[in-house]
């Protein structure tokens, strides 16, 4: 299985094709990168990485939104700076569902918002990692997806739970805040 914490294996050193026939590995540098959907519509996951050794946290989102191998969204900047606090030397992020939205109706309105092989991604990318965070708000419950998603990966962590139970986005968090387990 790939390792998204090793610069070494991750990106995958063929190419994503080699690894999910349906991704294109869109990549700047070694340093950041993204795996798209051939059509862009959805991406599959996002990686930052600062240092050596590569040792990167992972961060499930809700869904992603402009972010991409070249620029990050508020979200993304707001992760790698957790990330940064915590000791990690990278970030990946991932999302519950990979459809590409600024707008929640957007998402809802989608024909397929999880996305074919993101379910392949999620597993692929949180696999092998030390610190996998919860982190995509309220509205991880539609579809069941916040569910389905927290049995497929292994034990996760959050920023806190919020009235509904539901992990805490980290946008508007302090940044002194910490992961601790999901109980």
């Amino acid at each position: 299985m790939v390792d998204p914490h090793r610069h070494s294996e991750w990106p995958p050193a063929a190419s994503a094709e080699s690894v999910l026939p349906s991704a294109t590995l869109r990549e700047l540098d070694g340093e950041r990168g993204a795996i798209f959907s051939p059509c862009r519509r959805y991406r599959y996951a996002l990686w930052r990485r600062w240092g050596e050794p590569a040792d990167g946290a992972v961060v499930v989102g809700l869904n992603p939104s402009t972010a991409d191998e070249h620029a990050d969204d508020p979200t993304v900047r707001r992760c790698i700076a957790f990330a940064r606090d915590w000791g990690f030397s990278g970030l990946t992020m991932i999302n519950l569902f990979a459809f590409r939205a600024t707008r929640p109706a957007d998402l809802v309105e989608a024909a397929d918002p999880v996305g074919p092989d993101n379910d392949r991604w999620l597993q692929a990318c949180s696999a092998g990692s030390r610190l996998v965070v919860a982190a995509w708000g309220r509205r991880g419950g539609w579809l069941e997806r916040d569910q389905a998603v927290r049995r497929m990966l292994p034990p996760l962590q959050v920023l806190g739970l919020g009235k509904t139970a539901s992990p805490l986005h980290p946008l508007y968090l302090p940044r002194t805040r910490r992961p601790v387990p999901w109980t």
